[in-house]
């Protein structure tokens, strides 16, 4: 019997929910209690209204669900949607996780480069999509973006190929953000506050969170905090093109005394 930290898995999208870190972070049960929810009206989590889809609502509910849990200094992961909700959780409760973990996102839309990023990926007609979507967010514009983008988010065919299919995608979540908060997100000024080591991962081919704003979010955080690590020939979500690498940093970011 011994003690492990607990570390808190916050999925992508958003309107996604935490399929996407199944089976593959069963390979850091022995290190570490893993954690995964839906985020608040997202997945299996009970629906919610609309006033309360918001980053200010999902990052406090990180506070609540620990509250809920009796859990103290957890490591707190965001990936990419979740990555947003982190970065608002540590401006807003700067003292509240023992660690940080920003995977695959960014601190704003950036609009400008996820479109020249898409375009080196697919040419043309992905950036047509990209910008249809990001622009002008609807059920008709979303649907031609994923159908025709979606295989460009990564470098390599998912491991597990039933994933998509266990996913629970709530557009009208999706939407609804895209269309109102993400427009004007502006997450950097609040690193300044951070109080915890914060392990910055990102892809040098992620086309929707571009590598240029994983090294503005490690500038942005106080001196000492901050570590970023790119991983080369990877897209969105480290552990999905290259899970050896990204489970050898994850595992001695969260093993790493404080």
């Amino acid at each position: 019997m011994r003690e492990l930290p607990t570390l808190i898995c916050m999925h992508g999208g958003p309107g996604f929910d935490h399929a996407a870190f199944k089976p593959g972070f069963a390979a850091l049960a022995d290190v570490a209690q893993v954690i995964f929810y839906d985020h608040r009206g997202h997945g299996r989590s009970d629906p919610r209204p609309p006033e309360e889809w918001n980053l200010d609502t999902w990052a406090d509910d990180v506070v609540r669900l620990c509250d809920a849990l009796g859990l103290v200094k957890p490591i707190v992961l965001g990936q990419s949607f979740g990555g947003f909700v982190a970065q608002r959780y540590l401006a807003r409760h700067p003292a509240h996780a023992g660690k940080v973990i920003l995977s695959s996102t960014s601190h704003h839309m950036g609009l400008e480069r996820k479109l020249a990023a898409f375009e080196r990926r697919g040419g043309a007609h992905a950036r047509a999509l990209a910008e249809d979507f990001w622009l002008r967010p609807s059920m008709q514009t979303w649907h031609a973006y994923w159908d025709g983008v979606r295989s460009l988010y990564n470098t390599r065919p998912p491991l597990d190929p039933d994933a998509g299919a266990r996913t629970l995608i709530k557009p009208e979540i999706l939407l609804h953000f895209v269309a109102g908060e993400k427009q004007q997100m502006q997450l950097l000024p609040g690193l300044a506050s951070a109080q915890c080591p914060v392990l910055v991962m990102c892809g040098d081919q992620d086309p929707v969170c571009p590598p240029e704003d994983a090294q503005e979010i490690a500038d942005a955080l106080p001196a000492g905090l901050g570590e970023l690590v790119t991983f080369a020939g990877v897209g969105h979500g480290a552990w999905r093109d290259d899970p050896d690498a990204a489970y050898a940093v994850l595992r001695r970011f969260i093993t790493q005394p404080l």
